[in-house]
């Protein structure tokens, strides 16, 4: 597939509350209580912006992370993110920043995700986080609000964030779930992209059918929450709502290996797409071409930039349908 002439691109300003530290290795069976032998492993900065922001750079694009770091995981992680070149705003906390661990079991194929919690923010931390978005959200460009909040964050954070970017002309996206998802489409964001469970939690009932699913995505267009909304399905691919209407693809047939990212590398190829000027239509193939990328790597790796590319060319035969 032949890559696009280079265009003027809008700026993207993605925004990371709760980062983690993503420690990954690989073992052959995960037995209780036993000493276990692992292989090598590698260490990846990880948290829904700074991964979305990881694959837009990856993608040819151009972003800046703004995330928190504290004590010596903090420092860890800042090396990591400065070795990929990437553009940051650090606001420094007192915690120190959070670590996940995963483990691949190789003698079942399982993958085990230890999710740890992160530190919990004062006030004037989390205020410092609203102040750097005030300062640099970028007029006409796109916010990306991703990630789960720490303690100590109130609920409408992201709320407060979609606002900011509202007042001063820029497009919000907001990747969370639970009560501060609720409260930031109270606000009226550009696009949310929840999974079939977070969305089903939203409205408290399972969506088990595609009439459902399609449904409660439209319903959030139609009110007025978001003018986008992005319906990850997983293996049975994803649907996208707006106000033009619903598309939906199935993805590409892959060998699975890890989801860890997967949402990330989605949410960055759909904005990346979108700030270079590409159709709806576009965003929407990138997006799962990401995501599918994603899997088909180990552990806590990103999708590569020739995977997406090749993954786009063939959601390009496929029909865009509800």
């Amino acid at each position: 597939m032949e890559s696009p002439a280079p265009t003027a691109m809008l700026p993207i300003l993605t925004l990371t509350v709760n980062p983690a530290l993503d420690a990954s290795t690989v073992t052959d069976q995960v037995i209780g209580e036993h000493k276990l032998r692992c292989h090598t492993g590698r260490l990846d900065p990880g948290g829904g912006g700074v991964n979305v922001a990881r694959v837009v750079h990856r993608l040819g694009g151009q972003t800046i992370a703004a995330y928190t770091a504290g004590g010596p995981t903090g420092e860890a992680y800042r090396r990591l993110v400065e070795a990929e070149r990437i553009p940051t705003l650090v606001v420094p906390i007192s915690g120190s920043t959070r670590q996940n661990f995963t483990v691949d079991e190789t003698s079942t194929g399982k993958q085990f995700r230890f999710v740890l919690e992160g530190p919990e923010l004062s006030e004037p931390e989390w205020r410092g986080c609203l102040a750097v978005v005030a300062e640099c959200v970028p007029a006409g460009g796109y916010v990306v609000a991703s990630g789960s909040l720490p303690k100590g964050v109130p609920d409408d954070f992201y709320a407060r964030v979609a606002r900011l970017a509202n007042e001063r002309g820029a497009r919000c996206i907001v990747d969370a779930s639970g009560a501060p998802l609720a409260a930031a489409l109270t606000e009226g964001v550009f696009l949310v992209k929840p999974s079939r469970r977070e969305l089903g939690a939203h409205f408290g009932r399972t969506l088990d059918s595609e009439e459902s699913q399609v449904e409660a995505a439209s319903s959030l267009v139609a009110d007025g929450s978001s003018h986008h909304v992005a319906l990850t399905l997983g293996g049975e691919g994803a649907v996208l709502a707006s106000q033009t209407g619903v598309l939906r693809l199935t993805v590409p047939h892959v060998q699975v290996r890890s989801t860890v990212g997967a949402g990330d590398s989605f949410l960055a190829a759909f904005v990346l797409r979108m700030a270079q000027g590409r159709s709806l239509q576009d965003a929407f193939r990138a997006a799962v071409a990401a995501g599918t990328a994603t899997v088909t790597t180990t552990a806590t790796e990103l999708c590569s930039r020739a995977d997406v590319e090749r993954l786009e060319a063939e959601l390009a035969a496929q029909a865009l349908e509800p």
